[in-house]
């Protein structure tokens, strides 16, 4: 597998830089699961629990007071290599399913800025997670700025990932999710399972780069 070359920087693209870039193709909706059911959730765990790595990613409904207090997380995803998972916080067997899997310790998670998310799973639902990797963090390289995901869709896939505004400000906690809000969600914890992979990859090519653990 031949991958593209980094860009020259890790800072957020500029639209005229975007706008050159073929736009990434994410997860398509019948690759998504939306967990509404006990069976529905005790089929998934047994597919995220033979994974080795998953993508992660949660969204918590908006707020748009100040001073108000996020009661997220609203929904937790969870992303193989060719499927996403995704669980509304307000059922019991939903919970189940994330206390087994992001509890894991054989399974390493992996996201974009997962520090607000981490601290939202152990303030509203007490799950201390274990094996988690912050790409943010991680693919710096010697930078002090974090790489969000459009950088690092770009800077493996020479790609440029669309992440709506107007989608992400949404209402996660609706009874029923829409097929944009499914599509966006499941590719957040899906790309950064991709980037992972890619990078991993990377590391193992001569003259690749490769980023400390």
């Amino acid at each position: 597998m031949i991958l593209p070359q980094p860009l020259k920087h890790d800072a957020a693209l500029d639209a005229k830089h975007a706008a050159g870039l073929t736009p990434y193709n994410g997860i398509s909706l019948s690759g998504i699961h939306l967990i509404v059911s006990a069976q529905q959730a005790e089929q998934a765990l047994a597919a995220l629990l033979c994974a080795d790595v998953l993508g992660f990613d949660t969204e918590s409904k908006p707020t748009f007071v100040k001073g108000e207090q996020s009661r997220g997380p609203h929904l937790i995803q969870l992303a193989t290599d060719d499927a996403a998972y995704l669980f509304p916080v307000g059922s019991a067997f939903n919970q189940q399913v994330a206390h087994a899997v992001l509890s894991s310790a054989q399974i390493l998670k992996v996201g974009f800025g997962l520090s607000d998310d981490l601290k939202r799973l152990q303030g509203k639902m007490g799950i201390s997670t274990q094996n988690v990797l912050d790409l943010s963090v991680a693919l710096r390289q010697g930078s002090r700025n974090d790489v969000g995901a459009k950088t690092a869709v770009a800077k493996f896939f020479g790609m440029h990932l669309q992440k709506s505004k107007k989608t992400s400000t949404t209402n996660w906690a609706a009874p029923q999710l829409t097929e944009r809000q499914m599509l966006y969600a499941a590719d957040d914890a899906q790309v950064a399972l991709r980037i992972y992979r890619a990078w991993r990859t990377r590391q193992h090519v001569p003259g690749g780069i490769t980023t400390p653990d």
